[in-house]
């Protein structure tokens, strides 16, 4: 009984968690609103957009703890056919080297 009364704390996906940061969002306003009656002038805006700041501080915190929704696996990819033993002009030519160096470029002209 317990347990199925804790499981009603518990934010499960993100309508439920915007839900949360909507509530949260209109209680940070309505204290905001009251700091600018106490405070006229800068300190009571400073005061408002420190609440409105916490609410998107703790709305992030919020999302980031909602897990994300599994995704289902893709197939895996049929494997390659294994190329034949016969190689082009091209290939016998310029055969590609074991281990790719980075190339080295030089500054920029200036125009």
């Amino acid at each position: 009984m317990l347990y199925k009364l804790s499981r009603l704390f518990v934010i499960k996906n993100k309508f439920e968690a915007f839900a949360i940061i909507y509530g949260i969002a209109l209680g940070a306003v309505e204290r905001g609103q009251h700091y600018l009656e106490q405070y006229p002038g800068f300190g009571g805006k400073l005061l408002f957009g420190a609440c409105c700041l916490a609410v998107m501080m703790a709305g992030a915190k919020i999302l980031d703890g909602v897990r994300a929704t599994p995704r289902p696996a893709k197939a895996p990819r049929p494997a390659k056919e294994p190329r034949s033993a016969k190689t082009s002009c091209a290939q016998a030519a310029h055969p590609v080297p074991a281990q790719i160096q980075p190339m080295e470029f030089s500054r920029r002209p200036k125009f």
